[in-house]
């Protein structure tokens, strides 16, 4: 391997650096993809995206089942959740997609290497130099034009806390025996909300601990609201502007003490805890000491084209200062960064057109400014909000609560922010995306013909509400 020179050596397989290889490979370039464990796809495919977005589904068709006889299903009067199976469906989809990786890899002649890769310092003569630690401790080297770093990220923890059968982070959530009794969630984002909500609807009586003063802090305020509204109206437990003081374990649980936000001291037992409070960029061990790399509070800054201070050295995904951590945000920084390296054209990320996605029940999807930021950033703003309550194809899923609210430009009409809490709003948000990267406006946006019925009406009508004209409002 020291004999072949590559043009780019990417390290790590997760959504960033899969992708990345891909599109090298597909502009011509000669790819290494370095991964230390034996299955390519990340933290995404195998313990964060797809996985939970599997029990979600299992989830959706669980709360389907309890309302059985209103869709004219008569018989399904007991029906008895087969937990090890849910879990044999959640593995059989990351296997099969790992295995969909492989594939890809030798289709588009991507080397893919079975190591731990680090840097050894600049380039010499243009050329990188990679160490590489195979799993039984044997060293190798790999040279490369280029080095693409997209190491990823893993769980934060808190009060120097270990994981195991009872504290839990996203990974041992997802491998539990049984669905527990009870289960307090510690942090708000899209992973203790999505993890909420599935063992919500599986029966467990789940507790929300948040620090800041609303659940799902990046979105919009409305769309927090609404979402604490919907969850409390489930029988979740929303606690905010909570201060988590103690974590201990008991005889059967594990026990919580949280001040309040009245200052009062709470005390909670469960069974489980999830602790979901973000997630650390995995920068270091992989020799950035030996770079001109400065981190930022341990992440890598990086220019428009995803190049770090060391001259021939990229950095995407989850380890990017300024980035959110999103695999399709790591995807696509893949893609500008050996764009790049091939001399191709690329458009920079733009943090304003990434989409954020929350799959819980109801779902969240949103893209570009929210009211507040919108104002914060001077312009006059028009709002335009419709309930999924007036929609057709809402109430025959059965599924109408929730809204979709447009924050618009007064003065030129343009789509500054568009914001979704209900029914497949993940998908539904792909169409705000592309509306703002084509800088369209309320004007045009109210005459674009949507198919009848379906939930993407009610982005027709909010757009018309804007102007305070929405048909079914």
């Amino acid at each position: 391997m020291a004999d072949t020179q590559y043009d780019v050596a990417i390290i790590g397989s997760g959504p960033a650096g899969y992708t990345a290889a891909i599109r090298a490979g597909q502009l011509g370039l000669k790819v290494a993809l370095i991964e230390k464990v034996n299955v390519l796809g990340g933290t995404c495919l195998h313990v964060g995206c797809i996985p939970t977005k599997a029990l979600l589904f299992n989830a959706e068709i669980w709360d389907h089942l309890k309302h059985a006889a209103d869709y004219g299903i008569d018989g399904v009067t007991a029906p008895t959740l087969n937990w090890p199976n849910v879990l044999k469906r959640k593995n059989a989809i990351t296997a099969k997609h790992a295995k969909g990786l492989e594939f890809l890899m030798k289709k588009n002649k991507v080397t893919v290497v079975s190591a731990c890769g680090k840097l050894t310092g600049p380039a010499k003569d243009g050329v990188h130099l990679v160490e590489l630690i195979a799993a039984d401790g044997a060293t190798s080297t790999l040279t490369a034009k280029n080095i693409l770093l997209a190491t990823g990220s893993e769980a934060k923890t808190i009060f120097g806390l270990t994981p195991d059968d009872r504290i839990l982070t996203n990974i041992e959530i997802l491998s539990i025996p049984e669905v527990p009794k009870s289960l307090i969630v510690i942090g708000a984002g899209a992973v203790g909300v999505e993890f909420a909500s599935i063992f919500r609807s599986f029966g467990t009586e789940v507790t929300i601990v948040e620090f800041l003063p609303r659940i799902l802090p990046p979105e919009d305020e409305d769309i927090s609201k609404e979402l604490t509204r919907l969850f409390k109206k489930r029988g979740i437990d929303v606690n905010t502007s909570a201060k988590v003081e103690k974590i201990e374990k008991t005889e059967t649980g594990v026990k919580v003490t949280w001040t309040a936000a009245n200052g009062k001291t709470v005390e909670k037992e469960a069974e489980k805890v999830l602790v979901a409070v973000g997630r650390a960029p995995r920068t270091e061990g992989v020799g950035l000491e030996k770079t001109k790399i400065q981190l930022d509070r341990g992440f890598i800054p990086v220019n428009e084209a995803q190049e770090t201070a060391e001259p021939g050295i990229y950095a995407v995904g989850d380890i990017v200062a300024g980035l959110p951590q999103l695999a399709h945000v790591g995807g696509m920084s893949g893609i500008v960064a050996v764009s790049k390296i091939a001399g191709r054209n690329f458009r920079p990320v733009r943090r304003d057109r990434i989409p954020g996605c929350t799959y819980s029940e109801p779902q969240v999807g949103s893209a570009g400014l929210t009211e507040a930021q919108a104002k914060e950033n001077g312009y006059e703003v028009k709002i335009g909000k419709f309930p999924f309550a007036g929609n057709s194809k809402a109430t025959i899923i059965n599924s109408h609560d929730g809204f979709v609210k447009i924050v618009a430009d007064a003065r030129y009409g343009e789509i500054l922010g568009v914001h979704i809490i209900g029914p497949q709003a993940t998908e539904l948000v792909a169409e705000a995306v592309a509306v703002m990267e084509l800088e369209g406006t309320v004007d045009e946006l109210m005459f674009t013909i949507h198919a009848h019925p379906t939930l993407g009406e009610a982005m027709l009508d909010a757009y018309a509400a804007v102007e305070g004209k929405a048909i079914n409002a």
